[in-house]
């Protein structure tokens, strides 16, 4: 039987993981090439993860305890 692992990233969910996209402008330019611009996710800027929840917990847990 196949051995599932889990991901060893997270991938973003707002991008899905696909975190650069190219979004046509409408029309073509005088060569006939569609005007494109690409943009990125804001959520992950651009990777298409997440940092782990692990350390995502010890930046909070530091957070936490260090301030006085």
């Amino acid at each position: 039987m196949p051995q599932h692992r889990p991901a060893q990233t997270r991938v973003c969910p707002a991008c899905d993981g696909f975190a650069a996209v190219a979004i046509t402008l409408g029309g073509r330019n005088r060569a006939g090439h569609l005007n494109t611009i690409t943009t990125h996710c804001r959520t992950c800027d651009g990777t298409g993860t997440l940092p782990s929840v692990r350390g995502l917990l010890n930046a909070a847990a530091t957070a936490t305890f260090t301030r006085r």
